[in-house]
């Protein structure tokens, strides 16, 4: 390969625009609103179907045990734009669920603990 054909193969191969453009199909979001956020927990329910994107392929197969976005993004050296776009397509086909995080999943209601609070005040 000459100068110039290594370094546009190496732009491919580093997320360079045109490779990003490609595999999020143009999209730059999620076509529906998505409830993603960076430490949405992300497992796999089926194994990756035949023909299936690379991309796609690979989240579905490293999702074995719960990733969060931001997990996924630095596995596979995507940005996290470009991963919601993909998650949101493997969502809508049943291969992964998204699963708030233990984090927000045991964050206490906001109403209660001004309740609490009040309650405490007027001791």
């Amino acid at each position: 390969m000459s100068d110039p054909e290594q370094e546009q193969h190496r732009a491919w191969e580093e997320g360079g625009p045109e490779r990003l453009y490609v595999i999020t199909s143009g999209r730059q979001a999620p076509e529906r609103n998505s409830s993603l956020d960076m430490v949405t927990l992300i497992v796999s329910r089926n194994e990756p179907g035949p023909g299936m994107q690379p991309e796609l392929a690979a989240i579905v197969r490293i999702c074995d045990y719960p990733l969060s976005v931001a997990e996924l993004s630095a596995y596979l050296r995507l940005p996290v734009s470009v991963i919601t776009v993909l998650l949101t397509d493997l969502l809508a086909s049943g291969h992964v669920e998204a699963r708030a995080s233990a984090l927000t999943q045991s964050l206490p209601d906001v109403e209660l603990l001004e309740a609490v609070m009040h309650g405490l005040q007027n001791l």
